[in-house]
């Protein structure tokens, strides 16, 4: 870098290698349009600051300076803002102007409706032309005959297919026609069971709430074996006796020989109840009939009361026993009463001389094989469920070996049907020389009316006979 010198030439500052390095001089140096002009007053303008601070002059004619030399920049910046936007409207009104403009004229020649080479029209001549070709082009393949028809061979399968479809129809709907008259049956047969059910539920609404069939059928069993130990048994639910119709059966024990020596009443109910409500319907039930003891008769041992046991004694004169009367054994009712009537006897009084320990260790062991029959039926009712779903599996397999022999016979079928028709076509030719044939078509196939010759004995016909006679036994 050169060193700076400043030298006075008369009445000129003559200046060389000066660098300035202030940051405000250097940014309007920068934005004046002017540069050389703008450093020339800014030393001036300092040189007269310097100048009136020194000589003690007030600042308001630097304000003056500078507020003159603002008013001649922004001057002079409007009048060039003003020709650099008058030159801008002028190209864009020659570029874009609706009328001559460049953009608008080339639009007009290459989009417009009356222009004969706008881009719409040339397409449209194009398509035309092609779309005519095409058309041409289509006409000519599909109407000629030979290969180069796609839709000739087409055709052909599709008659081929209509008619095959037509002979499944035809075995489908005659299958069809049997399950319709098997569902027609089996209709009349729920409709017939439907009736008889009717009928048992109105019988069934002729009784109490209480379930008046199955109460019923408590009292007949009750009766049965009351009757062989000399008691007598009575149905009293639609008696009133006391303050209410608690009480279902009630039992006098040794009244067929004389007076009673105690009471046994039993509650019948078809619906489950909880612990407590059962409690109150049994004390209830003895309070009412003045029994010497309860038991509650339900119809299985899902209706047995929440949180209780069958055959087990509650507070020492109530019982919970099940008694399904389409299972055919009343042995546990009959266990259920030997040991109220037991229960009774002893706390009358009644069973003077009768060893009340061993009364107590047989009912204890009658109760033990009574849990172990109960465990039987279980085990034997989860065997009958596993044996009926074997038999579903075989039943569906059998049918699958049917649909398989259908098929089969089927099949068998169209090849005698094509057996027979060859040689009937021999026949028809006879000495004369074989004539060119025309080609097969369906109507030809249906004009055909010939007698055909009875069919000798299928296989159909033996794979008919073996389901018949064998039937699902025989598969299985």
């Amino acid at each position: 870098m050169h060193q700076t010198t400043v030298r006075p030439l008369g009445d000129r500052l003559v200046v060389d290698g000066l660098v300035i390095e202030d940051a405000c001089a250097v940014r309007l140096v920068t934005e004046a349009p002017d540069a050389a002009r703008m450093l020339l007053d800014a030393i001036e303008v300092g040189a007269r600051i310097l100048d009136r601070e020194q000589v003690g002059a007030n600042a308001d004619f630097v304000k003056a300076e500078f507020e003159k030399a603002a008013r001649d920049l922004d001057a002079e910046f409007v009048d060039r803002a003003r020709r650099v936007a008058e030159r801008l409207d002028q190209r864009l009104d020659e570029a874009f102007g609706p009328e001559h403009g460049v953009v608008a004229l080339a639009l007009r020649r290459h989009f417009g409706d009356e222009s004969t080479e706008a881009v719409q029209h040339k397409v449209r001549d194009v398509v035309r032309d092609m779309a005519g070709q095409m058309r041409e082009d289509l006409r000519r393949q599909f109407a000629s005959e030979g290969d180069e028809n796609p839709l000739a061979s087409f055709h052909r399968v599709q008659l081929a297919v209509a008619k095959q479809v037509g002979e499944q129809h035809s075995v489908q709907l005659n299958a069809v026609r049997e399950q319709i008259e098997a569902m027609r049956l089996e209709v009349e047969r729920l409709r017939a069971e439907k009736d008889k059910l009717e009928e048992v539920a109105a019988e069934r609404d002729k009784g109490t709430a209480k379930g008046r069939t199955f109460e019923e059928e408590v009292h007949e069993a009750l009766d049965r074996i009351a009757i062989a130990q000399g008691d007598d048994c009575e149905a009293v639910g639609d008696f009133l006796e006391g303050t209410g119709k608690k009480g279902d059966v009630l039992v006098g024990i040794g009244a067929c020989h004389g007076p009673a020596r105690g009471r046994i009443v039993f509650e019948v109910k078809t619906s489950r109840l909880s612990r407590p409500k059962a409690l109150e319907e049994l004390e209830g039930a003895k309070a009412e009939r003045s029994a010497d003891y309860a038991v509650l008769v339900v119809p299985s041992e899902e209706k047995i009361p929440a949180k209780m046991l069958p055959l087990r004694e509650y507070n020492g004169d109530k019982l919970i026993v099940a008694y399904d009367p389409e299972d055919g054994s009343p042995l546990g009712l009959q266990v259920a009463y030997a040991l109220a009537r037991a229960r009774v006897l002893m706390t009358k009084g009644g069973g003077e001389g009768v060893d009340t320990a061993a009364v107590r260790d047989a009912v204890d062991r009658a109760m033990g094989l009574m849990e172990e029959v109960r465990r039987i039926k279980q085990q034997l009712t989860a065997s009958k469920t596993s044996i009926d779903k074997a038999g579903e599996i075989v039943s569906a397999m059998a049918d699958g070996v049917r649909g398989q022999l259908a098929e089969i016979s089927g099949l068998i079928d169209r090849a005698e049907a094509a057996a027979l028709e060859e040689p009937e076509a021999s026949a028809e030719g006879g000495d004369e020389a074989p004539a060119p044939r025309p080609p097969a078509t369906p109507e030809a196939d249906r004009g055909r009316d010939r007698p055909a010759p009875e069919p000798p004995p299928r296989l159909r016909d033996e794979l008919a006979g073996v389901l018949d006679a064998g039937g699902q036994s025989s598969l299985l």
